[in-house]
């Protein structure tokens, strides 16, 4: 029989399990749920913490049942790998088990009063932050979110007072509970999750006690931090009881693997609720100047050497679409909405930056908020929308724009994308006009969960995929630039005096 590794793929708008076979990558079966999220206060993105976990719960139940009906067994699923949206962070009582407030949401910006005072008076501190953990004092990442939970929740300080309180991001969360939660459960994290949180040191892939003192975080309250392949602990109930849990990583992370991006100089975008573009630098750490951010690519193995990247993180890609569609009922799906922005040549003048909670890179600028310009009588639903599109497009070149002078060698010459956006043919199209080079989607266009599989089937002890031996083209499709440079940099300059407008 087949072996097959199964990946929890755990996002911002939806949970998942997908089952691989092991080595081909062949997707044998998913389940989806589509997970709400709500704003209380304007700025606020929250999620109930115990909806992510019986997502995941359910997901496991539908997928066992499909193999079943398969007429497959689900022994042969050898490991299970977790990939998950980052940043997030949830506290919970290690006792009872329950989340002592919702998961507060990446794109939060609530603590953007914070981030602004520590930015105004403590500039020293700041770059002697960013120095360690590679990140810029913002509102995206862990750290000052646990610190909110810390001060402004009774239950979260009683709690962390009381020796009662664990923290962790997603990944923590749902390890703690699949390995046996108040009775036992593990917590733990991957490399690639805590250099998200602003609290671990790139050098020493530690916690550090800097920034957890300046930070008020005692790191007893934070998970172990472990390699991105390894056997973790093991499933203790589901219908997946036994099995291991052997790979960990940052969804984005993740989709470096998943493309096999395993060399320094390749790179990979995924369009989501946001848009990620990573770039391995090898066993380098670069401390950008041009508004990157610093990050763990992936370390998959106690005893393999870490890799490092630089990241540009777009704040919102697939959610300005999801938000035409539901706040202003642009159409009752997303394939209504591709047809409309397919509908016109061009956006007759129109520039969508949607900057609504902030701008992330290249410029961290939590105070931007979104914009539509360059409207006038003759503009449509159909030219919003395709400016929608073209937004995106323009900030995943604002940030490779920013690698080439970065890195200061040879500019990229193709770009590997993936995630949910890039079933549309139009954007990616737009998207190699606006680059000017070659854009490779791949076949799987979920690579996140690919990448947690692989991980998580080569892990020491389960080794039933051998990631390293596959050659690193990947199946797909291909998308070359149409425009002339002279019409790609005219459309870049109107983009960018948009985004001067938001600030």
């Amino acid at each position: 029989m087949s072996n097959f590794v199964a990946a929890i793929d755990q996002g911002t708008s939806s949970s998942r399990l997908m089952v691989f076979e092991a080595n081909t990558g062949k997707l044998i079966t998913f389940h989806q749920v589509e997970i709400p999220r709500c704003a209380p206060n304007q700025g606020w993105v929250e999620q109930d913490a115990n909806i992510l976990l019986s997502s995941i719960l359910t997901c496991i139940d539908e997928c066992v049942q499909n193999l079943e009906d398969m007429d497959l067994s689900p022994s042969q699923i050898k490991a299970v790998g977790i990939t998950n949206q980052r940043e997030t962070v949830i506290a919970w009582d290690k006792f009872s088990g329950k989340p002592l407030y919702n998961a507060i949401v990446w794109m939060d910006t609530r603590t953007v009063s914070t981030v602004q005072e520590i930015l105004s008076t403590k500039k020293q501190e700041t770059e002697e932050i960013r120095r360690i953990s590679g990140l810029p004092m913002s509102t995206y990442f862990s750290a000052t979110k646990i610190k909110w939970l810390i001060d402004n929740v009774p239950e979260v300080k009683v709690a962390v007072d009381q020796c009662r309180c664990l923290f962790g991001t997603v990944d923590a969360w749902l390890t703690w509970n699949l390995t046996g939660g108040a009775n036992g459960g593990l917590h733990v994290t991957d490399v690639t999750n805590a250099s998200r949180t602003m609290l671990m040191n790139l050098e020493t892939l530690q916690w550090d006690p800097y920034l957890c003192k300046f930070f008020g975080i005692d790191v007893k309250l934070l998970p172990e931090i472990r390699s991105s392949s390894e056997i973790y602990g093991h499933f203790v109930s589901t219908k997946l009881g036994g099995v291991p849990i052997s790979g960990i990583l940052g969804d984005q992370q993740a989709a470096l693997v998943g493309q096999l991006c395993f060399k320094p100089g390749q790179a990979k975008c995924t369009y989501g609720t946001a848009g990620v573009l990573l770039f391995n630098t090898g066993s380098t750490i670069v401390h950008s100047t041009q508004g990157l951010l610093t990050t763990v690519g992936y370390k998959l193995g106690p005893d393999h050497p870490v890799v490092y990247a630089l990241e540009g993180s777009i704040a919102i890609a697939g959610a300005c679409i999801r938000w035409l569609r539901d706040n202003l009922d642009f159409g009752g799906s997303y394939e209504e909405i591709v047809k409309l922005s397919e509908s016109v040549e061009e956006t007759g003048g129109v520039f969508f930056v949607p900057a609504f909670s902030g701008l992330f890179a290249p410029y961290w600028r939590s105070d931007a908020r979104g914009l539509i310009c360059g409207l006038t009588e003759f503009s449509t639903k159909s030219h919003i929308t395709r400016a929608a599109y073209e937004g995106v497009a323009f900030q995943v070149k604002e940030i490779l724009s920013a690698i080439n002078s970065e890195v200061g060698v040879v500019p990229i010459s193709s770009l590997r994308v993936d995630g949910g956006m890039t079933v549309v043919a139009h954007l990616m199209q737009l998207q190699a006009d606006f680059l000017g080079i070659e854009v490779l989607r791949s076949e799987m266009g979920e690579m996140s969960a690919l990448g947690a599989a692989m991980a998580a089937g080569n892990a020491e002890g389960v080794q039933v995929w051998d990631i390293f031996t596959k050659s690193d083209s990947i199946p797909g499709d291909a998308f070359h630039p149409k425009l002339t440079n002279q019409e790609r940099e005219e459309r870049y300059v109107k983009w960018k005096n948009a985004v001067v407008r938001t600030l």
